[in-house]
């Protein structure tokens, strides 16, 4: 029996496997990894620097544990060469590895910063155990960080750095933080909250050039302001990675294209996480991961199962001023109704019947959370 072969091994690729197993305990598995195969939670990353957590502390099994718990076979800093989809094989380390069905967990890479000076290349970002053990090198003799972007990501960094007895500037593009997500209101009272425990903001600003300094670096903002800093954190988004896929025939567009059985354009090849793009919808979140991860283990187990997304709020993990956001799925005609106290700001996005459409809590008012969920249309039914 040819096995089934996931490449990655981040938390899609082993959630699918530990889902898999549930399900089918005799399969031969291969797991493929770029890294080292440690198995840990990537979102933990920008909330453990506060904790006092090294990236070893953070690593919940290593790769021959893991192996022996999901009855697989784990390749570790193993780079994968080429797919085939007719031959139903992989190559990678100059060995070729057929299989019966593929599963591609290969996550986003960061988006890199266009910036000019002679320290460009020193920008760092976190996107995995191996980059935040680096970061965490970099800041231990270093006290001011400067990071770019103030989205999800570079929110939570601001947070946990200041936390961690660090000098923060954050600069950010858009007038308001996390303005892909939050109206005005939310948005202003998590720059509020954050400022509260230290951050510095440039709003409405972009680095343009990174250069050595005599102590740190220096970081050039569009207006001419000089930033001086220890560390440069590029936290400016994500891209799924989908080069592989795309050399391989598979069709591709934000990330790799499947349906709502996780299976791509090519027979028994299916991708999940942050590279696929599910019915149109790319999530790198938790939640739904785990939701296609469920549904993909039931397929390769011989039932057939569509992944189904209910409401889906996401916590952002800043503890200054906690926040909850349920997107608006799709594209509905309605408005923001704000209402603001001392407890937090409580946004409702609601259509022309006053339907629930999504919300955005801070404070206090986070605890509404669940409750309002239940009201929310689900996002992929």
């Amino acid at each position: 029996m040819e096995p089934i072969v996931i490449i990655g091994s981040g938390l899609a690729g082993y959630t699918l496997a530990r889902e898999l197993r549930k399900l089918d305990k005799t399969t031969p598995l291969v797991i493929i990894t770029a890294d080292d195969g440690r198995a840990y939670s990537k979102p933990m990353l920008s909330n453990a620097l506060a904790q006092g957590k090294s990236a070893d502390q953070l690593a919940s099994a290593l790769a021959p544990a893991v192996a022996a718990q999901l009855d697989a076979e784990v390749l570790t800093h193993s780079r994968i060469e080429q797919i085939d989809p007719a031959a139903r094989t992989v190559s990678v380390a100059q060995r070729v590895i057929a299989y019966s069905k593929l599963v591609l967990a290969l996550g986003a890479d960061p988006v890199r910063p266009q910036l000019a000076g002679d320290a460009a290349d020193q920008v760092l970002s976190v996107n995995d155990l191996l980059d935040y053990a680096r970061f965490r090198e970099q800041i231990a003799n270093g006290k001011r960080v400067t990071i770019l972007g103030g989205g999800l990501i570079g929110c939570e960094f601001a947070n946990d750095l200041s936390g961690a007895g660090h000098h923060v500037d954050v600069v950010h593009p858009a007038l308001y933080p996390l303005d892909r997500l939050l109206p005005e209101a939310a948005a202003q009272d998590l720059q509020r909250g954050l400022a509260g425990v230290g951050v510095v903001w440039h709003l409405g600003h972009t680095a343009v050039a990174v250069n050595r300094a005599a102590t740190g670096y220096a970081v050039t903002l569009d207006d001419g302001k000089v930033l001086e800093t220890d560390v440069v954190l590029s936290a400016i988004g994500l891209r799924p990675r989908t080069q592989l896929a795309q050399a391989a025939g598979l069709q591709v567009a934000r990330g790799i294209v499947v349906n709502r059985s996780l299976a791509t354009s090519q027979p028994d090849v299916f991708a999940l996480g942050d590279c696929a793009e599910v019915n149109g919808h790319v999530l790198p979140y938790v939640l739904p991961l785990m939701a296609q991860a469920r549904a993909l283990a039931a397929n390769l187990s011989g039932t057939p199962t569509q992944v189904v997304y209910p409401a889906m709020p996401v916590m952002v993990k800043t503890p200054a001023c906690p926040v909850a956001v349920a997107t608006v799925a799709g594209e509905v005609a309605g408005s923001w109704q704000v209402d603001c106290s001392d407890d937090g700001v409580c946004a409702l996005y609601q259509d022309g019947d006053e339907s629930l459409h999504g919300f955005a809590l801070t404070g206090k008012q986070t605890g509404q959370r669940q409750a309002l969920a239940r009201q929310l249309p689900a996002l992929m039914p």
